[in-house]
């Protein structure tokens, strides 16, 4: 399952209905990510642009690789877009497989690509205005250790 939507949703209720689909499973492993605003970087929200079919299109393709390389059970990414505030979650990758190192590396690896490669654009709204977020070397080296 992959969904590039701009509507909010419920992580748990999500989770809950892709976990019954699978009473085969043996592990479940999912992560949420959400909007953060700091002290030290205060931000009034969260601006995701994206092409849905193109993100579709990509982030099925790296859903594919995942399953086939963990041997997954199932995996599945929900990924928002628009205008997110402080605390509203962005995202949501869950895995699953027989046993439970599959199902974290599966994730890590979902992660780590939506991180550096998937074509979601952000800029960070602040009191003073707009900027667009710059790629981040770290997440860059989590995504290599992959190849």
């Amino acid at each position: 399952m992959i969904i590039i939507s701009n509507a909010p949703f419920d992580p748990g209720a999500l989770l809950t209905e892709f976990q019954n689909n699978h009473p085969e499973a043996g592990a479940a492993v999912t992560f949420t990510g959400m909007v953060r605003s700091t002290p030290e970087r205060p931000i009034t929200a969260l601006i995701l642009e994206c092409y849905p079919d193109l993100a579709q299109n990509e982030i099925a393709a790296i859903r594919t690789a995942a399953i086939a390389r963990f041997n997954l059970i199932d995996a599945a990414i929900l990924h928002r877009y628009g205008r997110l505030v402080p605390g509203e979650p962005i995202m949501q990758v869950m895995t699953l497989a027989p046993h439970r190192q599959a199902a974290f590396d599966g994730a890590q690896y979902l992660m780590d690509y939506l991180k550096t490669d998937a074509p979601f654009w952000k800029q960070e709204e602040t009191e003073t205005g707009t900027e667009w977020v710059e790629a981040k070397t770290a997440d860059d080296t989590a995504r290599d250790r992959w190849r």
